[in-house]
Order: C-alpha cells, then sequence, then structure tokens
C-alpha cells in the first residue's frame, strides 16, 4: 500500500504561507504596544489549529444535536472547570465567539429590548458594546452613559450614581477598552444594589491581570462578567461568560441558541489551554510584570515631557495625551509603524479632534511583557517612542523618509532581539 502524503500549506498555496511567514518576522521584529493584542503560546497556536476545527457540536456538553461528542464534551468541560477555578466563579460559558457576542448574551439575558442600561462612554475610554449609539447595544436598547471628570479624567462614581437613581437602569456595565485605571467593583456593585439594577462587568482588557492577581475581581460583586480570552489572558481569539449560578441557564440560553450555532470547537480547546496557563505561578509573575512595565513606561514618558490622560497608569494600559506636539493620533500611529512600532490612535476624554483622528495614543504592555522585558527596559521604549513622535511632528501630513524610519526600525529590532516571541 502506498503511503498518501497529504501537501503543506507552502505547496498548497504558497502565496498566503508566504503573507503568514512575512506575518510571524513582523511579530518578531516590531515593538508590539496594541493594548487588545499578546503573543499567544505554541500550545495555544496548536490546540487552535487542532483536528477540533473539523467537529460541529450545537448545544452543550450531554446535551448536543450531533453524534461523535466522545472526545469534544470533554475538552469543553474541561475549558469550563478551568475557568471556574482561575476566576472563582460559580458558572462559565466557554462558546462566546469573542467578547461582542459575549456582551449581547449578558444583555439578552438579563434584559429585554428598550430596557435602559448604562455604560462607560466611548470618548471616556468605554467600549462600543457597552451602549454605544452605533452599536446593536445603543440601538436595541435605552443607553445612558456616564463619563469621567474633567479635573483628572478618572470615572466620576458621583455622576455614576446620579445618573442610576435619576434613570433607575435595569443593567450597568462597568469595564472599557481604554481605561488606564483600577475599577472600584464593590463600589459599582453597590450602587447597582441602591437602583435594582444587575451588575455586568466586561473585564476583556485586564481579565489576564485578574487571574493573576494584579488587578480586584469582580466575579464576587456582579451579576455577570464576560472577558475576551486574547489581550492579558494571552489565550486564542474567543469569548468568555462568568456568571452566579441563578443566571446560568439565562446565559447559556443566551449564547445558544439565542446568539450562536455550534461553537468553535478548537477555540474552545486552546481556551483549556490557555486558562491552564494562567493557572500556573509563573502567570501571577507574569500579570504583575505587566504593571510594573506599564508604570515604569509611564513614568519614563512623563520623564520626556509627555502627557498622559489620568497621569499614569494602574493596568496594562498607557494612554498618551498627543495635544502638546500639535499631530493627531491616526497620522503619529501611521508613523510610528513605519518605525517598527505598533500601537493604535484613541480618542481621549473631552478630546477636541474627531475620533477617526483622535488626540490620543494607547499604548499595552502585555505583548512585550510575553516576551520578557521589564521595568529596567522601559526608559528605552520610552525613548524609541519619544524619537518616532518627533519624525511623527515633523512631517506632519506627509510621509517620513525611509532614511530617517529605517534607523529607528534597527534600534526597534535590536532591543528585541535578546527577547524571543513566544510560539513564534
Amino acid at each position: 500500500m502506498i503511503a498518501h502524503r497529504e501537501p503543506s500549506l507552502r505547496e498548497v498555496d504558497p502565496a498566503l504561507f508566504d503573507l503568514i511567514q512575512h506575518e510571524d518576522q513582523r511579530q518578531r521584529d516590531s515593538l508590539r504596544l496594541i493594548a487588545s493584542e499578546n503573543y499567544a503560546s505554541l500550545a495555544v497556536l496548536a490546540a487552535t489549529g487542532s483536528s477540533l476545527t473539523n467537529k460541529y457540536a450545537e448545544g452543550y456538553p450531554g446535551r448536543r444535536y450531533y453524534e461523535g461528542m466522545d472526545y469534544i464534551d470533554p475538552v469543553e468541560e474541561l475549558a469550563i472547570a478551568r475557568a471556574r477555578q482561575l476566576f472563582s466563579a460559580e458558572h462559565a460559558n466557554v462558546q462566546p465567539y469573542s467578547g461582542s457576542p459575549a456582551n449581547l448574551a449578558a444583555l439578552l439575558a438579563l434584559c429585554q429590548p428598550g430596557d435602559t442600561i448604562m455604560g462607560l462612554s466611548l470618548p471616556a475610554g468605554g467600549h462600543l458594546t457597552h451602549g454605544w449609539k452605533v452599536s446593536a447595544t445603543g440601538i436595541y436598547y435605552n443607553a445612558v452613559q456616564y463619563g469621567v471628570r474633567r479635573s483628572d479624567h478618572r470615572i466620576d462614581m458621583d455622576e455614576l450614581r446620579e445618573l442610576a437613581l435619576k434613570h433607575r437602569p435595569r443593567l450597568i456595565w462597568c469595564g472599557h477598552s481604554a481605561y488606564p485605571r483600577e475599577l472600584d467593583f464593590p463600589a459599582f456593585a453597590a450602587i447597582a444594589r441602591e437602583v435594582g439594577a444587575y451588575l455586568a462587568a466586561d473585564i476583556a482588557h485586564i481579565a489576564g491581570l485578574i487571574a493573576g492577581g494584579a488587578h480586584p475581581s469582580p466575579v464576587p460583586h456582579a451579576d455577570v462578567v464576560t472577558t475576551t480570552t486574547h489581550k492579558t489572558l494571552r489565550g486564542p481569539r474567543g469569548g468568555l461568560i462568568l456568571c452566579k449560578e441563578s443566571h446560568a441557564k439565562a446565559i447559556d440560553k443566551a449564547v445558544f441558541p439565542g446568539l450562536q450555532g455550534g461553537p468553535h470547537n478548537h477555540s474552545t480547546a486552546a481556551k483549556a489551554v490557555a486558562f491552564h496557563e494562567a493557572l500556573q505561578p509563573s502567570f501571577r509573575d507574569y500579570a504583575h510584570a505587566i504593571v510594573a512595565n506599564a508604570r515604569a513606561l509611564a513614568a519614563a514618558l512623563i520623564e520626556r515631557d509627555h502627557v498622559l490622560v489620568t497621569g499614569g497608569t494602574d493596568n496594562h494600559i498607557v494612554l498618551l495625551d498627543l495635544t502638546r506636539l500639535g499631530i493627531g493620533g491616526r497620522r503619529a500611529a501611521h508613523a510610528l509603524n513605519l518605525c517598527g512600532i505598533e500601537l493604535n490612535a484613541n480618542t481621549i476624554p473631552f478630546d477636541p479632534r474627531k475620533p477617526f483622528d483622535p488626540s490620543g495614543l494607547r499604548i499595552g504592555l502585555a505583548a512585550i511583557t510575553s516576551r520578557g522585558l521589564q521595568p529596567e527596559h522601559m526608559p528605552a521604549v520610552a525613548r524609541l517612542l519619544d524619537d518616532a513622535l518627533q519624525v511623527a511632528a515633523r512631517v506632519g501630513d506627509g510621509e517620513p523618509d525611509s532614511a530617517v524610519t529605517s534607523p529607528l526600525r534597527g534600534r526597534v529590532r535590536e532591543l528585541l532581539s535578546p527577547f524571543p516571541a513566544p510560539g513564534l
């Protein structure tokens, strides 16, 4: 019998193989500072690319609509058990495709269309799915937005309470997309109890910090907790919902059949791997190292006369105000990318510029911490950022010349060369 050898990706689709190889190299050579990104481990990547992608599995373990669940059910049960252990949660649903569907599921489970909900406004650092007007959560629900103080750009809990007493929401979101400070979950919970609202905590950005004990957990205080599984948690692209047992049936029904069909079993397996990695003692060191790096970078940027929203950070995010430099975030981010520094433009509180070209840059420290950089390396990172921003300020709306950007790319590669990129 002649053995059959399947052709490799390189042989089947050399064009795509080449693009992936280039992306691998870009991730090795770039100073990756996008707050919603990280490096997944080789084990997580292996699970994501496994044969589990071949299997359909509508329903839940023991209650499927398909046969052949001999190993799919144990995979999902393992992911559920690890998620519950990691976050000390009563119930976990590991099926959401990402964070946005997880948030929609929380609303579908706990609210009716037209109900009033509250969330941190997008310009103040909130997320689209917390009721912003262009999102389904702002279209199908009566969304009231709370904000931050002008004086220090921190969440105004007094305003939040006043709005909650006035509007009596069915649900209050706490969580963010670009807020560099610790969230006071007990204070949110007290306001929610006072007005008879559910509390939903979106921890997509800080889940890894919570899992590693570097940020307080909302699980004891919130009815529902949603998150992505990438970002600081360092898993695959996917979502997760944690909740109290009293909401378990409603949450599960909202995910399936409410919003989704069959779960992505390869992603479920990769989530299980990521939860296992996060349960190891070394992950606590990693989570605390992220915060230490963020604070060190913030201090180094301030030393170079840069202005930071809230004046610093308590988590993995540093939000840089570019107003002093006279450039927009969009052009600055583009220029920095040409210099090998990857981040994103971001609105700052009370931003005078339009959202498509805001006044800020959002910097995240999770990915370079995964590579092993420490606080002593942050002055060098700040120097690279400062030098690249000076280039962006000089060219304005123009394109930086490669004679200027190439040396900066070389300095970035030199800084990163002792620190291999995980998974690659």
